[in-house]
């Protein structure tokens, strides 16, 4: 199920904390403020005030704090509006959660006492979607997680929130990849499609729906596809097959070329947030799991965008290769150390 908030990441060292005041460094906003003892006030690490000089800074945990010391907080980058923010925010992930029909983007704002415009932009960087946008995919989660027990599918979509089967298959059927009776039922009546082929980084192991490519594992066999859709039809790929095969093969080999790839993946709405980002990152770049979490407006999820990740199930196609630690290490990669840092020098290979 969705988490309300994720927690926000402790202040930093001195060290880090400094070298984000100097990037203006958003992803920090919330986990500190920055402290000017030579004009009394604090700040926002993203402030875009001209930066103080080192030995007039004191970092502190939070606004509260610096006002116990005699600070007052900027006029500028209203630093004590992260904290409102994070708490409208979080009441309105609530109010969402417990109402049977969603609120109105309007009642939500009132709530919190800002504009519809302005709390939709705050919700939007916060919780990496929309109001609307977060109901949507809340009702879709249930649905998926009452399929996924017994029971009649139909009641299933009536109890999460769905005025009908239809605007149910209508939501859902782009985002689950499948008709709701298979989601429950481990896949029975689906179709997938593998083969396992050679690649110069070892063995891969591609499988598809007749919406797209639903998994690609280096050095997995075709059990392992049946542990994850154990009453799924699995098929050895055809001839239409094959010619899905050899783009994502080509995905590999010679990055850049293969072009359009469609997907069939599912995950939670933090998880095909982070997913769309993966995308996003050009080829012959590499991001840091912070700039990742920042990036869909969720600075604090450092950790779960780590989780979401490696929860990654297309290798290459969604390329969770190219982010790495902020140290500029590899860290982990579900494939082994090698394979990704191969992906990552023909990626800047061929970019260059």
């Amino acid at each position: 199920m969705f988490a309300a908030m994720p927690e926000i990441s402790p202040m930093p060292e001195d060290e880090e904390a400094w070298a984000a005041v100097q990037a203006r460094d958003r992803s920090y906003d919330g986990r500190f403020v920055t402290g000017v003892i030579s004009t009394g006030i604090y700040c926002r690490p993203s402030c875009a005030a001209r930066h103080p000089a080192r030995a007039n800074v004191r970092f502190l945990a939070s606004g509260a704090e610096a006002r116990a010391a005699g600070l007052r907080p900027c006029r500028r980058c209203l630093p004590d509006d992260v904290a409102r923010d994070e708490r409208a925010v979080v009441e309105a992930l609530a109010a969402i959660k417990a109402a049977d029909q969603p609120p109105a983007l309007a009642e939500l704002a009132e709530a919190a006492g800002y504009s519809p415009a302005h709390f939709q932009r705050v919700f939007t960087r916060l919780a990496g979607l929309s109001p609307a946008a977060y109901a949507r995919a809340l009702r879709q989660e249930r649905a998926a997680d009452a399929l996924s027990g017994a029971g009649r599918v139909a009641d299933a979509i009536y109890d999460a929130g769905y005025s009908g089967p239809s605007r149910f298959y209508a939501a859902s059927g782009a985002r689950l990849g499948m008709a709701a009776s298979a989601w429950r039922d481990g896949g029975r009546g689906v179709v997938i499609r593998w083969a396992v082929a050679e690649t110069t980084l070892g063995p891969i192991l591609v499988a598809a729906t007749d919406k797209g490519v639903c998994r690609v594992a280096f050095g997995e066999e075709a059990a392992e596809l049946a542990r994850r859709f154990p009453r799924a039809d699995l098929r050895e790929g055809d001839a239409e097959f094959s010619a899905l095969l050899h783009k994502v093969i080509a995905a590999v080999e010679r990055p850049g070329i293969a072009g359009a790839i469609p997907l069939d993946v599912q995950g939670t709405a933090f998880q095909e947030a982070v997913w769309r980002e993966l995308q996003r990152i050009p080829l012959g770049e590499t991001r840091t799991y912070a700039q990742i979490a920042a990036a869909i407006g969720r600075p604090g999820a450092v950790r779960a965008a780590g989780s979401a990740n490696g929860a990654n199930s297309v290798a290459v196609l969604i390329p969770c290769h190219r982010v790495v630690r902020s140290d500029g290490s590899l860290g982990g990669y579900a494939w082994g150390e090698e394979i990704k840092r191969e992906l990552l020098a023909r990626e800047r290979k061929r970019d260059g």
